[in-house]
């Protein structure tokens, strides 16, 4: 939960993933596990397997939403443009941070421009949308020139504060769970192996993605004898849905066409004989690196799992069970046979 917490702490939206990338790259040197990073900035670590003729790769992605200055506005704010799939209403209110070409960053705040009461009459009515979304920079500008000054421009990179919490019953709730949840139960499975002397049945590859929000992030550096690729990614949460906040979610299916089928028989054979709770689910507007991988034409066996988040791409929280549940699975997962 803490490194979860850590990996929550650094900002990371699509397209400025490198600190991030770096923490995890440090963290897996100190476990002397050999990793290498791709020309788009992702990391793969590797394991060696009994069997070098058939490899697994999971994944999991260190990329958040977030959002770029679209326009530096005359009254000295700034207008955005977003990195993700998620709504304007998510981040109304929200503190964020401003990172310039050259480093700096500055602190602001994410309000509609008719935001007070006082003089805004129809101030809740009014659509969130970029027009009406900017951020108040908290330094003391008037205009587009003074703005500019601090030297923001357009494309500067903003995240959002994720105001990381774990609380005493259990629950860790934060901004961007989707997916450092699943970031930290995989590094936590890769110290779990070293620490334990175990040895694989077949080298296994492990892929921190950095470009999963926006579509691309897993679908290259599938080596041609990956047969099972597995991503390791939120269960989404809402009416009509199975997932929960204290399980694995196996999803069947999303908006990307169903996993495999012997693979995801093969997951839930695991969890019945290990104890793990688990839920079957199918989540409706989703798409994940394994389906990335499909799409790119890689001929592998696909499939899709990870912890339960409430409101994904908004204000996210899961629980120290469905952590628990997500990790134990891929312990014995790691540690099985392939389904063909």
């Amino acid at each position: 939960m803490k490194l979860i917490a850590d990996l929550a702490a650094i900002p990371s939206p699509s397209g400025n993933t490198n600190e991030v990338v770096t923490f995890v790259e440090n963290f897996l040197k100190e476990l002397q596990v050999h990793t290498y990073r791709n020309r788009k900035g992702g990391l793969i670590a590797t394991i060696d397997g009994q069997d070098n003729s058939k490899h697994r790769m999971l994944t999991a992605h260190v990329d958040t939403l977030g959002a770029m200055v679209k326009e530096v506005k005359a009254n000295g704010r700034l207008k955005i443009d977003l990195i993700g799939g998620f709504r304007y209403n998510s981040i109304e209110g929200e503190y964020c941070q401003i990172e310039t070409q050259n480093g700096k960053k500055y602190t602001g705040t994410i309000l509609m421009h008719q935001t007070s009461v006082h003089v805004y009459k129809d101030a809740g009515k009014l659509e969130r949308n970029q027009e009406n979304i900017e951020i108040r920079i908290d330094e003391k500008v008037h205009s587009a020139a003074e703005v500019r000054a601090l030297g923001i421009e357009v494309g500067d990179f903003v995240s959002f504060d994720p105001r990381v919490e774990i609380t005493p019953s259990g629950y860790i709730k934060s901004r961007h769970l989707d997916d450092k949840a699943s970031v930290g139960i995989l590094l936590q499975l890769i110290k779990q192996i070293k620490s334990e002397g175990i040895t694989l049945p077949y080298t296994t590859h492990f892929l921190i993605s950095n470009n999963e929000e926006i579509g691309y992030g897993g679908n290259s550096n599938i080596t041609p004898e990956t047969v099972e690729y597995l991503a390791v990614d939120m269960g989404a949460m809402g009416d009509g849905q199975s997932t929960d906040e204290y399980t694995v979610s196996i999803c069947v299916k999303d908006s990307s066409g169903p996993y495999h089928y012997e693979l995801r028989k093969h997951l839930v054979r695991l969890a019945e004989e290990n104890k793990i709770g688990y839920k079957l689910d199918i989540y409706p507007f989703y798409g994940s690196d394994a389906s990335a991988a499909i799409r790119s034409g890689h001929d592998i066996v696909h499939g899709l799992i990870g912890p339960g988040i409430d409101s994904s791409h908004a204000f996210e929280r899961t629980h120290v069970s469905s952590i628990e549940n997500t990790a134990k699975l891929l312990y014995f997962y790691v540690q099985s046979n392939l389904v063909i």
